[in-house]
C-alpha cells in the first residue's frame, strides 16, 4: 500500500484547511472571592438545562457529572466500578439489585438512600418528566428493598443495566429538595451529591461550581471549577494562549493543528470511543451486491485517512465495536486497503467502469467526506459529496425514511456504556430505525447479545456478529477518533476513554 502525504490527499479532494482567526474571548480567570485555585474549562456550548434528567447530551452532562453522582462509574482503567452503589446483582432475569454506599448525603444534607434512588429512577421513567434519556427504556419501575438496597425491574432481560447507570440513567436527585422547590427551581439551582456544589450560571458567559468539602470520595484539590461556552475554536484557543482558559475540550484534529508548537500550550490526545463509519443502503442500486460493498471497504484507505486528514489522532477499526467496549474481538482484523482488488470486485459485480453515487455528511465533516470521495474515485466509484447542516442531517437520520440521507452517509456513534450493544443497536437489526440491511442471522445475534445476561454468551454473539459484518459489509468501517484537548501548563488531568469532563481528579496550582 502506497501512502500519500496529507497535502496530497487533501488536494485529491480539492480541499484547503480553513485558517483559525485570533479573536479573543473574555472568560473568568480567578475564583469569585479572589482566593483559592480555579480551573477554567471551555467547551462548545452551555448545558441545555441543569436538571440532569431533562437532558441527554454529552455537553450538558460534562457539567452535571461534576454536581451529581451516578450509581456506577468508570475507573481509570475504564472498567465499571462502584459509585453510589457498591455492588449489584441479578436475583432474577428481570431484576437488577443495587446495594448502596452508606453515609452519602446531598449538598443540602438530605440522605442519599434507597428512597432517593427509587425516586430518581421513577421520576426519569415518568412520562411527565419528558426525559430524553432512553437507556432505561426496559426498566418498568424501581422499588425500595431496605434503606440501602434498591431493585430496578425490567420488562425484558437487560444485561447492561449496570453500565447504563454509569452516566445519564444513573444520576440520583434529592427527593426532598425537588419536591419542595419544584422542577423549575431545581433546574436553576441543582443539588446533587457530587464533588462540586452549584454557585451560579450566567448563560452565554460562565457556569461556576465550588468544591464540596464533604464529598464522600474526598474534596477536589482546587476550590472552583468554571465552565465557559466557546463555540468558535479559534476564540477558545486564543483565550488559552492568553491564559484566560486552562483546558479547551473536544477539539477537532484540524483545530488542534493550528496551535501546534505554540509556547505554553500543549495538544493532548487520548484514546476515544467515538466510532465513525459509512452507512450503505443495501436495499437499492449497486450497493445491493456484497461485492460492491466489500470493494468500498478495500478502496477507503483508513490508515491514510487517519494519517493525512486526522493528524494520526484516531485508530482503525475492523467493524463497529471499539477496542474498549465489551464484545470487541481482536481476532477480527480490518479490511486490506487495495484499490486493485476493489476494482476487480466492482468488475465482477458488473461495474467495470465504476458507478455514480452520493455521499452525504454534516458540513463539519466536509474535509473527511471529500477525502473519502477522493479515495473512492481511485477505484472508479464517483461519490458526489452532499453536505448538510447538523440539524438537517440529524432530522433525516432519525426520520422514518431510511433513504433520506441517500445511498451512502457518514455517521458516528459514541457508545459511552462501553458495550458493543450501544454501537449496533440502532442500525443492524432489520427493524431498527437506522438499519438498511436485512440479515436473519444478524437479527438473531442482536437478540442474543441484548437478552443474554451471562457475559460469555454475549461475547460469542458479538464475535459472530462482527465476523458477519465484515463478510457482508453493510457499512464501510472507519475508525474510533481520539479525544483531543488543548491545555496550558497549569492543569493536570487525564480523561477516561468516554471523554466526559469529570474534573474532580484534576489538579491546578494554588
Amino acid at each position: 500500500m502506497t501512502h500519500m502525504p496529507r497535502r496530497d490527499v487533501l488536494r485529491l479532494a480539492g480541499l484547503a484547511l480553513p485558517a483559525l482567526t485570533a479573536a479573543l474571548a473574555g472568560c473568568a480567570g480567578a475564583s469569585a472571592d479572589g482566593t483559592g485555585s480555579v480551573l477554567r474549562v471551555a467547551q462548545s456550548t452551555d448545558p441545555k438545562t441543569l436538571d440532569p434528567q431533562k437532558q441527554g447530551d454529552i455537553t450538558s452532562m460534562n457539567v452535571l457529572i461534576n454536581v451529581f453522582d451516578t450509581l456506577t462509574t468508570r475507573g481509570p482503567d475504564n472498567q465499571l466500578a462502584p459509585g453510589l452503589a457498591t455492588s449489584w446483582a441479578t436475583p432474577d432475569p428481570l431484576t437488577w439489585r443495587f446495594h448502596l454506599r452508606p453515609g452519602v448525603r446531598f449538598h443540602n444534607g438530605e440522605p442519599c438512600d434507597a428512597r432517593a434512588v427509587a425516586f430518581s429512577v421513577n421520576r426519569l421513567l415518568n412520562p411527565a418528566t419528558k426525559s430524553p434519556i432512553v437507556e432505561l427504556r426496559y426498566v418498568t419501575n424501581a422499588t425500595v428493598v431496605d434503606e440501602l438496597t434498591v431493585d430496578l425491574h425490567t420488562s425484558q432481560p437487560d444485561p447492561i443495566i449496570p453500565a447504563k447507570v454509569s452516566l445519564f440513567g444513573g444520576v440520583v436527585v434529592p427527593p426532598g429538595y425537588l419536591t419542595q422547590v419544584g422542577d423549575a427551581e431545581f433546574a436553576r439551582r441543582p443539588v446533587g451529591t457530587g464533588p462540586f456544589t452549584f454557585v451560579d450560571f450566567q448563560r452565554d458567559h460562565r457556569l461556576r461550581l465550588r468544591a464540596n468539602p464533604g464529598y464522600w470520595r474526598g474534596a477536589p484539590a482546587y476550590q472552583e471549577l468554571v465552565f465557559l461556552p466557546m463555540a468558535d475554536p479559534s476564540s477558545a484557543l486564543a483565550s488559552l494562549q492568553s491564559d484566560e482558559v486552562d483546558i479547551v475540550a473536544n477539539l477537532t484534529p484540524d483545530a488542534a493543528l493550528q496551535i501546534k508548537g505554540y509556547r505554553g500550550v500543549a495538544i493532548r490526545n487520548y484514546p476515544g470511543i467515538r466510532t465513525s463509519y459509512l452507512s450503505l443502503d443495501t436495499t437499492d442500486g449497486p450497493l445491493r451486491d456484497v461485492r460492491v460493498r466489500q470493494a468500498l471497504n478495500h478502496a477507503v484507505d483508513v490508515p491514510l485517512l487517519i494519517k493525512a486528514v486526522l493528524d494520526g489522532k484516531a485508530r482503525e477499526l475492523a467493524t463497529m465495536i471499539p477496542r474498549e467496549s465489551f464484545g470487541f474481538d481482536p481476532a477480527i482484523t480490518p479490511y486490506t486497503r487495495d484499490v486493485g482488488l476493489a476494482k476487480r470486485l466492482l468488475a465482477e459485480a458488473g461495474h467495470p467502469d465504476g458507478f455514480d453515487t452520493t455521499l452525504t455528511a454534516q458540513s463539519g465533516d466536509a474535509n473527511l467526506a471529500e477525502a473519502i470521495s477522493g479515495l473512492l474515485a481511485k477505484a472508479g466509484v464517483r461519490a458526489k459529496v452532499n453536505l448538510l447542516d447538523a440539524g438537517t442531517f440529524t432530522s433525516r437520520l432519525t426520520s422514518t425514511n431510511r433513504q433520506a440521507l441517500g445511498p451512502i452517509y457518514l455517521a458516528a456513534s459514541t457508545g459511552w456504556t462501553l458495550d458493543g450493544q450501544s454501537l449496533v443497536q440502532s442500525n443492524v437489526r432489520h427493524d431498527r430505525r437506522q438499519s438498511r440491511w436485512t440479515s436473519p442471522e444478524a437479527d438473531q445475534l442482536i437478540d442474543a447479545e441484548e437478552l443474554t445476561i451471562p457475559p460469555d454468551g454475549r461475547q460469542r454473539a458479538f464475535t459472530r456478529l462482527q465476523q458477519l459484518l465484515k463478510q457482508e459489509a453493510p457499512f464501510v468501517f472507519l475508525y474510533q477518533i481520539d479525544n483531543i484537548y488543548a491545555v496550558n501548563t497549569r492543569a493536570q488531568w487525564r480523561p477516561g476513554v468516554v471523554g466526559t469532563l469529570a474534573m474532580a481528579s484534576a489538579t491546578v496550582p494554588t
